[in-house]
């Protein structure tokens, strides 16, 4: 299986993935000529499209792709995510029509309403809701929703491979030390990811056992974490802290 993430618009990932034959899917096109130029380059044939939120910088160019090449479109029910061939719920085990992909899919409600995650393979495609060392702002969900969605991809296996939709790293780890400053394990994500943007490679994907042992929006149970953000209970903390990332600005270093 190759893996690849596709740099589009301003700070996006469009995920690529292909068999030894050539076989592909992609995971948010938000839009169409990077993941052509990709399919050309490598003469890989798009088979299918998953896509897990409806906003445009996600969707916009899968109905380009789906003309051009015949893939279908996977799509969670939601009626502002107008081209779908398969609508797809929580608990669906899906088999990629051409391919020998099959996905399972999660509800990981929070950051919009109808958000879902794809899961197999060692892959966790999981859009706006859990970035490297961050999470989703929520615009539809409630923060109960939130943590809820994040316990569910925090209990899938320490090997799987995060594959998210925004290269936000380094600003996500730039806040993580404001609330976990003592964190030797986040430390050491963030020199990582230094050299990694340095070089001119994405940050992604992220282990989740990095990520548990990193992010904070997966901590908030962690000692550190309930020191820094006193609360009635773990929805609470996880609020503020939600509500603390909402408002911060780093310093550049």
């Amino acid at each position: 299986m190759s893996l690849l993430a596709v740099p589009a618009l301003s700070d996006n990932y469009i995920w690529l993935c292909a068999d030894a034959a050539g076989n592909a899917f992609a995971v948010d096109p938000g839009e169409a000529a990077p993941v052509q130029a990709a399919l050309a380059q490598r003469d890989w044939r798009l088979r299918a499209i998953m896509l897990t939120h409806h906003h445009a910088d996600h969707i916009g160019g899968a109905a380009e792709l789906a003309d051009a090449t015949g893939a279908k479109v996977h799509a969670p029910i939601d009626a502002r995510i107008v081209r779908a061939d398969v609508r797809v719920a929580d608990g669906d085990r899906i088999a990629l029509a051409g391919s020998p992909f099959t996905f399972e899919v999660i509800a990981v409600p929070g950051h919009t309403r109808s958000h879902v995650a794809w899961f197999g393979h060692g892959l966790l495609f999981c859009g706006d809701t859990l970035f490297s060392v961050g999470c989703g702002r929520l615009f539809e969900g409630t923060p109960a929703q939130m943590l809820a969605s994040l316990d569910r991809l925090a209990a899938l296996p320490a090997a799987t491979r995060i594959c998210c939709g925004h290269e936000y790293t380094l600003a996500n780890c730039a806040f993580a030390r404001s609330v976990d400053p003592a964190n030797a394990a986040l430390a050491a994500r963030e020199a990582s990811v230094r050299e990694q943007r340095a070089r001119g490679e994405p940050s992604l994907p992220a282990l989740l056992g990095d990520e548990l042992a990193c992010n904070p929006f997966l901590r908030v149970d962690a000692p550190a974490l309930v020191a820094a953000l006193p609360a009635a209970d773990r929805v609470e903390r996880f609020a503020r802290l939600r509500e603390r990332k909402d408002g911060f600005r780093s310093v550049p270093a």
